[in-house]
Protein backbone atom coordinates (compact mmCIF):
# COMPACT_ATOMS: atom_id res chain seq x y z
CA UNK A 1 0.00 0.00 0.00
CA UNK A 2 0.85 3.45 -0.72
CA UNK A 3 2.24 5.56 2.30
CA UNK A 4 0.73 9.15 3.00
CA UNK A 5 -2.66 8.55 0.95
CA UNK A 6 -4.83 7.44 3.83
CA UNK A 7 -6.38 9.87 6.59
CA UNK A 8 -5.31 9.58 10.17
CA UNK A 9 -7.88 11.28 11.64
CA UNK A 10 -10.18 8.41 12.37
CA UNK A 11 -12.66 9.34 15.31
CA UNK A 12 -15.54 7.30 17.04
CA UNK A 13 -18.75 8.25 14.85
CA UNK A 14 -22.30 6.85 15.44
CA UNK A 15 -23.84 5.86 12.66
CA UNK A 16 -27.79 5.98 12.96
CA UNK A 17 -30.21 4.06 10.25
CA UNK A 18 -33.20 6.72 9.88
CA UNK A 19 -35.87 3.79 8.45
CA UNK A 20 -35.13 1.83 11.70
CA UNK A 21 -33.56 3.78 14.59
CA UNK A 22 -30.71 1.56 14.59
CA UNK A 23 -27.38 2.97 15.41
CA UNK A 24 -24.01 1.25 15.71
CA UNK A 25 -20.81 3.20 16.75
CA UNK A 26 -17.43 2.39 13.98
CA UNK A 27 -14.71 4.76 13.29
CA UNK A 28 -14.85 7.60 10.70
CA UNK A 29 -13.81 10.37 9.12
CA UNK A 30 -16.91 11.48 7.82
CA UNK A 31 -17.64 15.12 8.94
CA UNK A 32 -20.54 16.31 10.77
CA UNK A 33 -21.87 18.54 13.09
CA UNK A 34 -24.55 16.65 15.17
CA UNK A 35 -23.84 14.93 18.15
CA UNK A 36 -25.92 12.14 19.74
CA UNK A 37 -25.49 10.00 23.18
CA UNK A 38 -24.63 7.01 22.58
CA UNK A 39 -25.76 3.42 24.79
CA UNK A 40 -22.69 3.65 26.47
CA UNK A 41 -23.72 7.05 27.90
CA UNK A 42 -20.60 9.07 25.81
CA UNK A 43 -21.45 11.67 23.05
CA UNK A 44 -20.34 11.10 19.61
CA UNK A 45 -20.91 12.77 16.44
CA UNK A 46 -23.56 11.17 14.68
CA UNK A 47 -23.92 10.49 10.69
CA UNK A 48 -27.64 9.48 9.90
CA UNK A 49 -28.03 6.30 6.68
CA UNK A 50 -31.20 5.83 4.66
CA UNK A 51 -30.89 2.19 5.31
CA UNK A 52 -28.34 -0.27 6.43
CA UNK A 53 -27.62 -3.84 6.76
CA UNK A 54 -30.27 -3.74 9.48
CA UNK A 55 -33.13 -2.76 7.52
CA UNK A 56 -31.59 -3.61 3.65
CA UNK A 57 -33.90 -6.56 2.00
CA UNK A 58 -30.68 -8.42 0.81
CA UNK A 59 -29.63 -8.93 4.33
CA UNK A 60 -32.97 -8.90 6.00
CA UNK A 61 -34.26 -11.46 3.83
CA UNK A 62 -37.94 -9.53 3.62
CA UNK A 63 -38.86 -7.50 0.60
CA UNK A 64 -39.71 -4.52 1.61
CA UNK A 65 -39.63 -1.20 0.09
CA UNK A 66 -38.30 2.00 2.38
CA UNK A 67 -39.09 4.85 1.42
CA UNK A 68 -37.58 7.67 3.32
CA UNK A 69 -38.34 10.79 1.18
CA UNK A 70 -41.79 9.94 -0.18
CA UNK A 71 -39.97 9.08 -3.24
CA UNK A 72 -42.04 7.05 -4.58
CA UNK A 73 -45.55 8.78 -4.26
CA UNK A 74 -43.52 11.54 -6.14
CA UNK A 75 -42.06 8.95 -9.34
CA UNK A 76 -46.35 8.30 -9.12
CA UNK A 77 -47.35 11.09 -9.48
CA UNK A 78 -44.55 12.94 -11.48
CA UNK A 79 -45.03 9.94 -14.22
CA UNK A 80 -48.86 8.90 -13.93
CA UNK A 81 -51.14 9.06 -17.21
CA UNK A 82 -53.48 12.12 -17.50
CA UNK A 83 -56.71 11.75 -18.90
Amino acid sequence: MKKGIHPENYRFVVFKDMSNGTSFLSKSTAATKETIVFEDGNEYPVIKLEISNTSHPFYTGKNVLVDTAGRIDKFKKRYAKKD
